[in-house]
């Protein structure tokens, strides 16, 4: 592998409502440096429930939680955050409140920023919260990498803007509904000079057990600085 190699997780956890164990056994297993979650707790006792998570997993929270709508990131030791933000959308009244998250690390002499989120189900709400989290990422300088359950596929209007000018696979696996996969709604993004080195969706038996979503799993090449 050319450049710094990092290792980067993406999933939905449902809430941590299914089976925690095989959840945490498989990111143990995997052992990524940064985890991007989506539904992480946003509620009662977040921040808690949040480092209870990432001391499972055997990580550490960089940013998120409530103030991020239950967008977190986790990393490894071995990842140097020096700075996060967290993000909210625009609320639609009677709608769920979302957002995402950021932010800026540095593994073996190459930086990068990470940045998570989670879309709107309705079709009218995702395109505008797309395009507000696309605005955002537009303004950051340096390798990028950004998750998402988008709630949409590769056609979609807000897949194609989150895309725009970023790197992906054009494998379509699917990643929902875990049980028996038919949508590819998860995706990750890197901006041109990461190297993907490996893209897969993760569907063994513990994932599906673990949640309603699969995981998106990539290995990266970072530039050095």
């Amino acid at each position: 592998m050319s450049g710094v190699p990092l290792r980067v997780l993406s999933w939905n956890v449902h809430g941590l409502k299914d089976d925690r164990a095989a959840l945490v056994g498989l990111v143990r297993e995997l052992a990524p440096d940064v985890l991007v979650v989506q539904e992480a707790p946003r509620r009662f006792g977040w921040r808690r429930k949040c480092a209870t998570l990432a001391g499972e997993c055997g990580l550490v929270v960089a940013a998120g939680g409530l103030p991020a709508l239950g967008n977190l990131l986790l990393v490894g030791l071995r990842v140097a955050v020096s700075e996060t933000r967290c993000l909210r959308y625009p609320l639609t009244p009677g709608r769920h409140m979302r957002g995402a998250v950021f932010a800026r690390g540095r593994v073996r002499g190459a930086s990068f920023t990470v940045s998570g989120s989670h879309l709107a189900t309705d079709p009218a709400e995702r395109p505008a919260q797309a395009m507000h989290w696309k605005t955002e990422l537009n303004k950051l300088d340096g390798p990028l990498i950004v998750a998402a359950d988008l709630n949409e596929g590769p056609g979609g209007g807000a897949w194609r803007t989150v895309e725009d000018g970023l790197l992906t696979t054009r494998d379509d696996d699917p990643t929902y509904p875990a049980a028996a996969p038919s949508r590819r709604i998860d995706g990750l993004f890197v901006s041109p000079g990461i190297e993907i080195e490996r893209y897969e969706i993760i569907s063994s038996d513990r994932a599906r057990a673990a949640s309603d979503h699969l995981p998106v799993l990539v290995d990266l090449a970072l530039p050095s600085d």
